[in-house]
This record gives structure tokens, C-alpha cells and sequence, in this order.
């Protein structure tokens, strides 16, 4: 019914491929018509033409320039202003900003016929005419110095030739941009998805929308899948930019945290990759210096194979990570041999079970009861489902209906009846959902004979601290003990039980030469399941590669923990605008809109697809596919076609590597293991004769172009061994061939065997080859097969969007949290917001104190808490307590703290002054001091520029010294901060328990955790900056401050952490699991030195009269223990008496 409508909808109004390009073809027209008037004038002239663009997008800029402009100056001339009036202001700037953005947008479109003309009518020159000659400049001069295309003439003319070198290949340019490739330029700039089919010229598309938008000197950023081809692009591309004075960089030719990274970024088009960009945006807010950043404001990016950055990877969170005290304790060489053990029984185990399913089956019991043989079946598949003889078995006759009946059986009433299936089990697996559960009797077999019963059990917590506190039998002393005992046995179990079920996964899930291999040089790395390489210097956290490293005998790295982490998905949202190009974007636009807002345009190919694509052959066993590969291989080879064999894995390309060498067929093999060598491998793809086999080519962005003969004989024939899990990937896969109108044909085979049919295949097929018999080696093909294996792929998809679709529900609650700690820190770094910053922090600090002791009306508290916090004794009467509501009295205290923050800020800055004035008049060639500054507790050092000190009386030390304690505590807060949310994230899923949602449970307690944060960093910054002073020299008789000189600020720092870029591991249905990765990279943090607090052996209870004493001196006497118990918790005071 509902396909009626919608086909009847379509009729009358059109498919919306067709809707899209109605409004889109009238552009082509028009840049056409620009284009015809360049043909008659000069290079030069041409030249002229970008400037012209530029000019005009300046001119209907400029008004609104003017106002921000305005806008800011007045922040720098006003620095009085109060905080009502900065922040109005402020407020200006941002709303002006947006209003900016919109203004832009409109002037780009009216410039773009004229700009994408511009760029054809270069792109024909190069071609056509070989060269451009223009009048040299000073550009043209950079450009000869190391480009070998541009060469200066003794006339003072610059020759730009049409030949350059890119990714190691000299380029010969050749391209003019079809009518469709101007299509999808104004579908790209619009920000929008361009699905264009493979081999129509996506790289050129890019040109288009990048060269106009650079044109706006906000910076365009296009993103890659890896960096060959980041490298590649930028340098094929770059003459056609650079020859216009637009700049061209690429991050990844550049180290991070370098000036020539930093440059990459201030270019006007920036080529790298997605995990490189998103790396580069959580070092930028880690930095301590503005001029440690190397990123600009996010404008425009455009993603080249899009749906495999925004969809694939978005599955898998970047985060950068550090050391972990004794990272490098660990259990995993301890447990192996306990681990190897179980496996091993395990794998007896279900070898029997499996032998007496073969013999009950054959006698007709396949029951799901105790003996018989449908429950022995169940119990191998429960054991170990990725058992080769188990998975040949069930290929054959009916074996898989018996399993998936006895599976329902036991599944049936909540799966009441399933902990008796798994009963004689050592553990079990559910393959599905990537889990592994040991059983009683695994327990029982890893704990060692003589050892604790409970070696491997979690206790109770709950239960067992509630026995403690009731216990009246023991002593307080005694309890405290026993409740410490408790935790530490409790987080001891915990991570031993987490190691094993690591040491589980690695040997039961993770296969070598399929989800990772292990180097030459005895180092475990991981192959990307979508793309078939290997991905450099990443690795699995939270302990799984480090099992993968024990399972593998080779040397077991450090763990890390999280310091900063985005995911992909907030990342590229922040962009003021986005476009993406692909082969393959439809079948996921509903996903593409719901979360990045971005519509896919479906943008028609320049000649119709010649290519044919059969449906699907479909085998019992592996086996047997194999076999008929080989023989499709064969016979295509003696026909002289060129042939491109696709697999799923490493393993796989071996396999049939191994055949086609027994059938004595020459062939080249492209995997994880030979990437090296792939430009060469791709090159000689289409020759005729020649077979390619390569694990998955999407993502590659290669175009096997063909030799006429090969186009003879009827072109690339493209072989799938495997249907991969996505239908993107296949379709990237038949997508090699076919390009540009050529001849083609696409095959897949599949077996029964295969993951993706083992897992989320439909019992229809497997019944149907059960009815009709077929023999071993015979084949079904037919429609309703390939249909059939299209919606188990489909049910995967549906599987993986709801998991980035979760991902990001929880990352949507710390990327709130995240927007206002990086707004904090940017304000700190530049300076220019940051004095409101801290009025407003010293405004909420005397909130919370107001509020905390107006409901509980001790106002000995409240000013013993002003003291602590402000170091000042309040003139806040105790009526004036009492009487006032706490709106006023929080505007009171502000008032006054603020009054006498500034007039000690004042004192310390004319301090400081004299030693300022004397450097400047002996010309010291110095630009910087660097001065201390402690509160008695902690010291930091503020770098300030010495002529600004002496401009604003030593205010500007005052301004040095804030950004360096905000910076400093709150990057040690945040840090602390993601370590308990990732703690919370795991244990908020046992809601479901309790019939509970995990994700609110999440949102509320995460909100709550923030709160506390953000009011703990506001009151220990505000504490710092109201006790903070400079230390004055000991040795001097006149006690001035200690202001140490340019040499002692550009003095080696110590050394510092090593971080980590990482990234998880995407949970699949068919993949590993939700693992992390971590992709090293060298980065400093500069933390906040902290003083070790003397600890006080005295106890009180929260009533008892004590006496403490602070860290600056001061002596509190005979005070509520209560109302000072905080900052003995926080080793702010001692007790003394």
C-alpha cells in the first residue's frame, strides 16, 4: 500500500534525485556563459579576474567588518567596563559573527558562476595549452624556488607547466570539468552530500567549491581517509590553486605541535585527514600558549568519501590519551597460562559436544533436551561459534534449522532456561553482541588448587559494607579497616576479572591475519575492516591489545588514560558549514540528515554505466566457493580480461593467493601486508590477463584505468569473495569497474559459511537449498537470493546506526560539558574574555557560599568560609545575615570581594613596578619576565610582556598570572572529570536492571558530576587568585619581589608525559568490539605543580572545638570541627590542637 503511494507521489512530483537537479542545472548554464568570455583573454587577465572575486566579496563585507571591529576596540580601549556592559558586548560580537556568516554565504553565491569559470578556463589552459605564462611576482618567484612546474624567464615572466609530481607519480594535467562535475561543485558549496559514481572525477568536483570559498580567507579544510591520499590530492591540485595566489598545505606531510603544521592550517585550503583534523582540535585545547595552536575557526571542510569518515569512523570516539600511574602493572602474563588452559579445555569440550550432534543428529534425535543432539549442537555454537568443523556442519541438510530451534527454545521466557544449556560450559560467547561470560565451572578450572574459592568472584559490595556498619562488635577504628579492605579487594577482583575477559576476547574473537597482524619487528597492529590497511600506531585500549600482545608473545605496552576526547561526529558538526562527496552516500541519507543535517544529492554520471552486475552465487561451504573463484578466475584470464578479486580479510587474499598458485595463474596481491606497494599493484590493474586480488578496495581511491585491449575483451571483471557487511562497501567494490562508461562485470560469491550469513543470514536460504538438494560444489543464483542477502546487510546497518546513533546520545552530554570548558580555556588563552570569566567565577563562588550557610543560618561558617576562600573578614553584620535574602546578600558579598580583589591586585602590581621601570630604562633586552606566584600552597609562574606590565601599572602581571591558574586547574579538573565519566558511562548500563534507561540515568548523574566540577575549579581559582602574591627573595635586604628574565622563560622544561592520540574501535556486528584505539603522538602538558600537603594524624568529630592552621599561617581556634572539615579533606588546614 505505502509503496503504491509512494510511487504515485513520485510520478506527479518527481523523484527527488530529479527535484534536486531542477534547481540546481540553471548554475551550469550561467558558469558556462562566464566561462565562454574568458576564452579570449590574456593569463594575466585571467589572473586579474580571481582578484576582482576577491575585491567583491571584501566590498560587501566590509560594513559588517567595520562593526566587529569596532566592537573589539572598544573592549581593548574600555578596559573599566563592568561585567553587564562586557557582557553585552560580547554578546554583539557573537550575533554579529553568525550575521557575518549569513552575509558571506549570499556573496559567494553571487560570485560563484564567475569563480567556478574561472578555475574551468585554468584547468582548460593547463591542458590545452600546456602552460600559462603570466608577469612574475613575488609569489611566482616562492613558487620557482621549489616547484620544478614554475620557472622564471630572463624577461620577468612566469611559466607555470602543466606537468608536476604528486604522491612520487608525475602528473600530466588532462582534466576539464564535465557539466556534472559543475553539478556537484555547487552541491558541495551549498553543503550539501554529492553522491557521484566512481570514476567521475570527485577530486576535480573539490576544485570548484574550494577554490571560491578560499576566496573568503576563512580557510577551507578538505578531508581524506588517509593520508596518501591527502598528500596526493593537495599536490595534484595545488598549481591550479596556487597559480590564482591561493595557498595550498596538507597537515599530514607536517609533526603536530609544529610551525610547519601551524602553517598548513593558516593556508586558504588545507588538505589532511579526518582522524589528523580532530586530533589537531583536541591538542589546540590542551595548549597553554596561543601560540602553541595550530587550528583557525571551523569554516567549510568538504569530506571526500564521505559516508566512510561521517558513518564508518564516526563509530569510534578520537580521544587523546596519557600515562596512568604504574600503567605498566598488569596481570596479563600471569593469567595467560590460566587462560591458554581454559581455551584449550574448552575446545575439547565442544569438539565432543559436536562429535555426539553428529551421531545423535544422524540417528534423528536432535531434541533440545539433556542427550540429545540438538542440545549437544547448541552447546558448541554457545562454546565456540567460530569453530571451522562447527560451521562446516551446520552448512549441511537442516543442521542450521535444528540449531535455531533449539536456540528458541532455550531463548523463550526471558532465556529462563538458558543458564541450564550453559551449565557444563567453561564459558560462553554470544558472537552477535561481542560478549564473553565465564561460567561456574571456567571458575572453578582458572582458580588454582589451595587458592581463594572466590580468587575470580566479585563481592557483594552492597550487601557486605552494610554488614560491616551493623557489626557493633568491632571498633570504628576496626570498621574503617575493614571497609578499606573491602574496596581494595574489590577494585583488585575487578580489574583481574577485566583482564581475563580481555585475555578471552583476544583468544576467541580476534583472529591474526584478520582483525590485526603481527610485524617483522613483533608488533601487534590492526587492520581497518573497511579498507583492508593497516592503521599505523593505533591501538586497542582498555587492556585488549595488550592481551592481543600477551595471546602473541610479543613485548606488552603501557595502558593509558583519557586526557581529551570528541567524537567525529561533534567534531565535523561544528563547522560553519559542511559538504562531502562519495560513490556510495544514498543508502545512508537518512542517517546523513537526522545527525549532520546534510542533504544527499544523487548528481548523474557524464556516460551511462555499461558495467553489468550479476546477482549473487551462493555455496554451501567455503570451500566450494573458493573453488569456484578460482575457476571464474581461470577462465576469465583465458578470455583476457583483467580481473579484481575483493576479500573481507587478510586471510582470505591468502587463500585464494594459494589457489590461484596451484592453478599456476600469475596475480598480485594488495592487503594489509603489501600496502606498500600498492600505486605500483594499482597501475598494471589493467592490463589484459592481469588478477588483482586486494582486501577491501573501499576507501582506496584508485581508478584502475583500462588498456583498449582489456576494453575489448569486455572490460574489468570484478569478483567478490564475500559479501562485506555493508552495502556501501560492495557497491565501492563494483564500482571499479564500469568508470567512465567502460565495459564491466560485477560477480559476488557467497557460502553459508560466511560471517554475514552465519550471523544475520535468513533460515529461508538455508531451508530452500535444503529442499532442493543440491549436491556439494553446485550453485544457487537467483534473484530472491541476492535480495535475501541485501536485507541481512540491512539488518546490520540498522544495527550499526543504532550504535553511533547511541555513541553520540552520550556524547551529545559531554560535548555540552566540553563546549564550556574549551570556551573557558579559549577565553583564558587569548585574554580578551577572560576578566569577565572570572568576575562571573568569583560571582558564583559567592553564591555558593551565600546559599550553603543562609540554610543553615550560622553565620560563624559563613565568615570563616569568606576567610578561607577570600582571605578577607567579611563586613557582613550577623543582622545583615540574617535579615537579607540570599539574591542580596550574594550581590553584597560579590560587591565587596570584587572591591577587594582589585585593590590587592593594584598593591601587588605597584610592587612589582619599580623592578619593572629600572629594567626598561637600562634598555634590559628583554621582552618577557616571567614572575611566581604562590598562595602559600602552590606555585605558578605568569610569562607577561614587560612593556604591557609597565603600560598598565603591573596589571598585566595580574591578567599573565590568571590565565595561567585558570588554564592550570582546570585542564587537572577535566582530566579527573573524563576519568569518571568513562566510569560512570559503565556503570550507569546496569539500569537496565532496575527497568531503567542507562542513557538518563547517564545524562542526570553526568550533570551532577559537572556541577561539582565547575563549582570545585571556580572556588579553588578564585581561592588561588585572592591568596596569591609574589614571593619576595629571601636573600634580599629589601625583600623585592623574585622576577626572574627572558633566559629563565625560555629554559628547558621538564620533562613531560608522553600522550597518546587514540581511537575506539567501532562496535560491529561482524567486527571486533567496542575497544579503543590509540594512535601515538608526541604532545607536552604543562601541569600545575602541586605542594604535598602535611598530613595531621588527629581525628575529630564534626562537632569537637579544634584549632587548625592554613598553609599561609593563619591559626583558627576553637572552631566547629564542621564548619573547617573541607579544608582538612582537601589538605587546605591542619589540625593542631
Amino acid at each position: 500500500m505505502f509503496d503504491f503511494i509512494g510511487k504515485a507521489v513520485t510520478k506527479v512530483f518527481g523523484t527527488k534525485s530529479e527535484r534536486d537537479l531542477k534547481g540546481i542545472i540553471p548554475y551550469v548554464a550561467t558558469i558556462n556563459a562566464e566561462y565562454a568570455k574568458l576564452a579570449g583573454i590574456s593569463d594575466d587577465e585571467l589572473r586579474g579576474q580571481t582578484d576582482q572575486v576577491r575585491a567583491s566579496i571584501s566590498e560587501y563585507l566590509k560594513n559588517i567588518d567595520g562593526q566587529i571591529a569596532a566592537l573589539h576596540q572598544r573592549i581593548a580601549d574600555e578596559p573599566n567596563l563592568d561585567i553587564q556592559q562586557k557582557e553585552t558586548v560580547f554578546e554583539q560580537i557573537d550575533a554579529l559573527e553568525k550575521q557575518r556568516n549569513a552575509q558571506l554565504e549570499e556573496v559567494l553565491l553571487e560570485v560563484l558562476p564567475q569563480a567556478f569559470a574561472i578555475v574551468k578556463e585554468t584547468a582548460r589552459r593547463y591542458k590545452e595549452n600546456g602552460q600559462l605564462v603570466v608577469t612574475a611576482n613575488d609569489k611566482d618567484r616562492e613558487y620557482a624556488r621549489r616547484a620544478p612546474n614554475v620557472t622564471i624567464t630572463p624577461e620577468g615572466k612566469a611559466v607555470w607547466a602543466n606537468r608536476w609530481m604528486a604522491a612520487g607519480a608525475e602528473v600530466v594535467w588532462d582534466m576539464v570539468h564535465y557539466d556534472v562535475q559543475l553539478i556537484g561543485g555547487v552541491v558541495l558549496h551549498q553543503g550539501k552530500i554529492a553522491e557521484m559514481a566512481t570514476g567521475e572525477g570527485k577530486t576535480l568536483v573539490s576544485t570548484l567549491p574550494a577554490f571560491l570559498n578560499a576566496l573568503s580567507k576563512r580557510g577551507v579544510h578538505l578531508v581524506t581517509v588517509n593520508d596518501y591520499l591527502a598528500k596526493r590530492d593537495s599536490e595534484w591540485n595545488a598549481p591550479l590553486f596556487e597559480f590564482h595566489g591561493i595557498t595550498v598545505d596538507c597537515i599530514d606531510k607536517h609533526q603536530p605541535n609544529t610551525d610547519a603544521r601551524r602553517r598548513a592550517y593558516a593556508a586558504d585550503i588545507t588538505y589532511g585527514t579526518n582522524n589528523e583534523f580532530g586530533f589537531d582540535y583536541l591538542r589546540d585545547n590542551m595548549a597553554r600558549d596561543p601560540e602553541e595552536l595550530v587550528q583557525r575557526k571551523h569554516h567549510f571542510a568538504i569530506v571526500d568519501e564521505v559516508d566512510s569518515v561521517l558513518i564508518d569512523d564516526a563509530r569510534t570516539p578520537l580521544i587523546i590519551s596519557g600515562p596512568v600511574p604504574k600503567g605498566d602493572v598488569h596481570e596479563f602474563l600471569v593469567l595467560k597460562p590460566r587462560i591458554q588452559r581454559l581455551v584449550d579445555e574448552q575446545r575439547k569440550l565442544v569438539q565432543q559436544y559436536l562429535l555426539d550432534a553428529k551421531r545423535l543428529v544422524k540417528e534423528g534425535n536432535d531434541g533440545p533436551k539433556e542427550g540429545e543432539g540438538g542440545l549437544a549442537l547448541f552447546r558448541a555454537y554457545r562454546g565456540l561459534p567460530k569453530s571451522k568443523p562447527l560451521i562446516k556442519f551446520l552448512s549441511e541438510t537442516g543442521n542450521r534449522a535444528i540449531l535455531q530451534k533449539v536456540e528458541n527454545h532455550y531463548l523463550q521466557d526471558n532465556s529462563r532456561q538458558m543458564p541450564q544449556a550453559d551449565k557444563p560450559l567453561f564459558f560462553t560467547i554470544d558472537e552477535k553482541n561481542n560478549q564473553i561470560e565465564l561460567t561456574e565451572r571456567g571458575i572453578d578450572l582458572i582458580t588454582g588448587q589451595g587458592e581463594d574459592p572466590h580468587f575470580f568472584i566479585m563481592p557483594d559490595i552492597g550487601t557486605e559494607l552494610a554488614q560491616i556498619e551493623n557489626n557493633k562488635a568491632i571498633s570504628a577504628d576496626e570498621r574503617l579497616h575493614q571497609k578499606e579492605h573491602l574496596m581494595q579487594d574489590y577494585q583488585e577482583k575487578s580489574e583481574r576479572i577485566h583482564t581475563v575477559n580481555q585475555l578471552l576476547k583476544a583468544y576467541t574473537l580476534f583472529e591474526r591475519d584478520d582483525q590485526y597482524i603481527v610485524t617483522e619487528d613483533h608488533k601487534v597492529k590492526i587492520v581497518d575492516e573497511q579498507t583492508g590497511r593497516v592503521m599505523e600506531g593505533r591501538r586497542y585500549s582498555d587492556g585488549l591489545h595488550q592481551a592481543i600482545e600477551a595471546k602473541e608473545n610479543v613485548r606488552i605496552e603501557d595502558a593509558t588514560q583519557t586526557y581529551a576526547t570528541v567524537t567525529l561526529q561533534n567534531y565535523f558538526r561544528m563547522y560553519h558549514k559542511l559538504g562531502g562527496m562519495t560513490g556510495t552516500a544514498e543508502t545512508e541519507a537518512g542517517e546523513f540528515w537526522q545527525i549532520y543535517k546534510l542533504d544527499v544529492v544523487v548528481i548523474p554520471t557524464n556516460r551511462g554505466i555499461a558495467r553489468k552486475d550479476q546477482h549473487d552465487k551462493v555455496y554451501k561451504t567455503t570451500r566450494e566457493k573458493y573453488n569456484a573463484v578460482a575457476e571464474e578466475i581461470q577462465e576469465l584470464v583465458k578470455a583476457g580480461r583483467p580481473v579484481l578479486v575483493g576479500t573481507t580479510s587478510v586471510e582470505n587474499s591468502e587463500i585464494i593467493s594459494r589457489l590461484l598458485k596451484l592453478r599456476k595463474i600469475p596475480h598480485q596481491v594488495l592487503n594489509a601486508k603489501q600496502n606498500q606497494r600498492e600505486a605500483e599493484i594499482v597501475a598494471n590493474a589493467g592490463y589484459p590477463g592481469t588478477v588483482t586480488i586486494a582486501t577491501n578496495m573501499a576507501g582506496r581511491g584508485t581508478d584502475i584505468k583500462l588498456k583498449e585491449t582489456s576494453k575489448e575483451s569486455g572490460g574489468l571483471a570484478i569478483i567478490g569473495t564475500e559479501r562485506h557487511e555493508s552495502r556501501r562497501v560492495d557497491r565501492q567494490l563494483r564500482g571499479r569497474a564500469g568508470r567512465q562508461g567502460d565495459p564491466g562485470t560485477s560477480q559476488f560469491f557467497v557460502s553459508l559459511e560466511d560471517n554475514l550469513m552465519r550471523l544475520f543470514g535468513s533460515d529461508r536460504i538455508a531451508r530452500l537449498m535444503d529442499r532442493m538438494g543440491l549436491e556439494e560444489g553446485e550453485v544457487i543464483q537467483h534473484s530472491m537470493i541476492t535480495s535475501s542477502i541485501e536485507r541481512a546487510q540491512k539488518k546490520v546497518e540498522e544495527n550499526n546506526f543504532g550504535i553511533r546513533k547511541r555513541l553520540l546520545e552520550y556524547d551529545d552530554v559531554m560535548n555540552a560539558q566540553r563546549e564550556v570548558v574549551y570556551r573557558r580555556r579559549r577565553n583564558a588563552l587569548f585574554g580578551e574574555r577572560l576578566e569577565l570569566d572570572v568576575w562571573n567565577m568569583i560571582y558564583d563562588v559567592s553564591e555558593d557560599i551565600v546559599a550553603g550557610h543562609k540554610i543553615s543560618g550560622d553565620y560563624a561558617d559563613f565568615q570563616l568560609a569568606i576567610i578561607r576562600v577570600f582571605g578577607y573578614d567579611t563586613h557582613i553584620t550577623a543582622a545583615e545575615f540574617a535579615a537579607q535574602q540570599p539574591a542580596q546578600l550574594t550581590q553584597r558579598l560579590y560587591d565587596e570581594a570584587l572591591g577587594y580583589y582589585h585593590s590587592k591586585n593594584e598593591v601587588i602590581g605597584e610592587s612589582a613596578l619599580p623592578l619593572i621601570n629600572d629594567l626598561i630604562e637600562q634598555n634590559a633586552p628583554f621582552e618577557n619576565i616571567a614572575v611566581p606566584f604562590s598562595d602559600q600552597r602552590k606555585q605558578v609562574t605568569a610569562v607577561a610582556n614587560l612593556r604591557k606590565a609597565q603600560a598598565s601599572n603591573g596589571q598585566e602581571l595580574m591578567r599573565a598570572m590568571e590565565k595561567v591558574v585558570v588554564l592550570s586547574l582546570i585542564d587537572d579538573a577535566w582530566t579527573q572529570h573524563l576519568r569518571q565519566m568513562d566510569d560512570l558511562k559503565q556503570v550507569v548500563q546496569n539500569a537496565v536492571y532496575e527497568q531503567k534507561d542507562p542513557l538518563l540515568v547517564y545524562k542526570f548523574e553526568s550533570f551532577e558530576l559537572f556541577k561539582r566540577m565547575i563549582s570545585k575549579v571556580n572556588e579553588e581559582t578564585v581561592t588561588f587568585l585572592f591568596h596569591a602574591d609574589i614571593p619576595a627573595t629571601q636573600a634580599s635586604a629589601t625583600a623585592e619581589p623574585e622576577i626572574m628574565f627572558e633566559e629563565a622563560v625560555a629554559a628547558p622544561r621538564a620533562p613531560q608525559p608522553r600522550l597518546k592520540a587514540e581511537k575506539e574501535v567501532s562496535t560491529s556486528s561482524l567486527g571486533a568490539g567496542p575497544e579503543d584505539l590509540d594512535q601515538a603522538h608526541d604532545l607536552g602538558l604543562e601541569p600545575l605543580e602541586k605542594q604535598q600537603p602535611v598530613r595531621s594524624q588527629k581525628v575529630a568529630n564534626r562537632n569537637d572545638k579544634v584549632s587548625v592552621q592554613y598553609m599561609d599561617g593563619r591559626i583558627l581556634r576553637d572552631v566547629k570541627f564542621k564548619s573547617v572539615e573541607e579544608d582538612v579533606l582537601n589538605n587546605r588546614a591542619v589540625i593542631i590542637d
